[in-house]
């Protein structure tokens, strides 16, 4: 059996959470619990490969759909185990998740990444951390890195010609704080943008 991509087992959730974990743990991606994975186990994929030994599977690599509205999903947890890179594993998921995203029929995929080359080669755009949904921001509020977040957005548009994929559906030259969430579920997040901006004026001037 050579590398397959599926959707997880039961059995292999586990091995899902391990993986992730792996990388939460060096404050890459947040954590995931073997109970959340089991509860959105149909948003999940996964690659995995005979170990030499037993030659049962093995999961090598994972990556997981989370809808922020009904038009915009989101790529998260995407993790290959270490020795695997370089093999496009991430690749391959990636591009799976994004046809599972056109399948749903939503119309645009993001993902916050460290790694933006890898999503651009793919196909997505850069766009400003801010102007994707705020819904992306209610569980990275809770990451201890928030306030000082490397990481960039990238978009990819599913649906429209050329020439209509341009803006993202929730795309403004600024946070747009009204209309998209409840006014308590907005403060929070208003609240960590103020932060990262004086922030990012003090670095300047420590630089």
């Amino acid at each position: 059996m050579s590398l397959q991509l599926r959707s997880p087992e039961v059995t292999e959730v586990n091995q899902v959470a391990a993986l992730v974990n792996q990388y939460a743990s060096q404050n890459i991606m947040l954590p995931r619990t073997p109970e959340s994975v089991t509860q959105t186990l149909d948003d999940w994929l996964i690659a995995v490969e005979p170990d030499p030994s037993s030659g049962r599977p093995i999961v090598i690599g994972c990556g997981a759909l989370v809808a922020l509205t009904e038009e915009l999903v989101e790529i998260r947890s995407l993790a290959v185990a270490e020795g695997q890179q370089g093999k496009r594993i991430g690749a391959q998921i990636v591009l799976q998740l994004v046809e599972m995203a056109r399948k749903r029929r939503f119309s645009q995929v993001c993902a916050l990444t460290l790694s933006e080359g890898f999503f651009l080669k793919l196909g997505f755009d850069l766009v400003d951390r801010w102007s994707i949904s705020p819904k992306v921001w209610q569980a990275c509020i809770y990451c201890p890195k928030f306030h000082r977040c490397d990481e960039v957005a990238v978009l990819m548009h599913l649906t429209g010609s050329p020439a209509t994929r341009k803006e993202p559906l929730e795309l403004s030259a600024s946070p747009a704080w009204n209309g998209l969430l409840k006014w308590k579920e907005w403060q929070p997040l208003k609240l960590a943008y103020k932060q990262e901006v004086e922030l990012k004026e003090l670095d300047k001037k420590e630089a």
